[in-house]
């Protein structure tokens, strides 16, 4: 499963030609331009795109600030392609985030534990109410980039609590990921060994048959693998 990244923009070429050269075993999702019309999103779903993603971090005047109802149109256009829309985006900051995803119109998935810096606890307002969309059935959350919200270095035991509170509360909805390239690695100059990840999910999910419900059937049904 391959997402766009964010310093791409919406030029989705790398992204199709690495869906390309694997056929079928691969899955994208991607950024789309403002001007996208129909005809490109049927191309994309042909090339095995499965999700829109937008950026909400980076966009300084989206900072507070949910803009919905762009987010509404684009999840009615990419509905009938049975896409989902994946946020890039600090959940801290909108404690009424799952009154404002209320009847949204495609599922939705938040990167990175929900990207909340662990010196905010899991009380805060905003993850509570991922918690609710997720309970839900209207989010899922990725095991992602663990090193973007730890205020220590690896293994990230202040990360364990989220994960916890993540997988009590749906573990039908939550994925995992690498977070290859690390482009927001703070911990250490040299690229992070993923197999310490791998490891950190073990930690996090030590139920086999748990893991394997992250590993394989969510993603599966999340991104339309048979």
């Amino acid at each position: 499963m391959l997402v766009q990244p964010s310093f791409y923009g919406s030029d989705n070429q790398a992204l199709l030609d690495g869906i390309a050269s694997a056929g079928s075993a691969y899955r994208g999702v991607a950024v789309l331009a403002d001007d996208t019309d129909d005809a490109e999103l049927q191309r994309l779903h042909d090339a095995g795109i499965r999700g829109a993603r937008v950026n909400i971090v980076d966009v300084a005047s989206n900072k507070g600030v949910l803009p919905i109802e762009r987010l509404r149109d684009l999840g009615k256009r990419i509905a009938p392609f049975g896409w989902h829309l994946e946020l890039l985006m600090h959940v801290d900051e909108f404690p009424d985030l799952d009154n404002a995803f209320l009847d949204f119109p495609v599922p939705l998935v938040f990167g990175h534990l929900g990207y909340v810096s662990t010196t905010r606890g899991v009380d805060d307002a905003g993850f509570r109410a991922l918690l609710r969309l997720m309970r839900r059935g209207q989010a899922w959350v990725k095991l992602t980039g663990p090193y973007r919200i730890s205020s220590s270095g690896m293994p990230h035991v202040d990360t364990n609590v989220y994960a916890q509170a993540l997988l009590d509360a749906a573990p039908d909805r939550l994925l995992w990921g690498t977070d290859w390239p690390h482009v927001m690695v703070r911990w250490t100059i040299a690229m992070p060994n993923d197999a310490e990840f791998i490891d950190l999910l073990v930690r996090w999910i030590p139920d086999v048959a748990q893991r394997n419900r992250v590993l394989v059937d969510n993603p599966a049904k999340l991104y339309g693998f048979n």
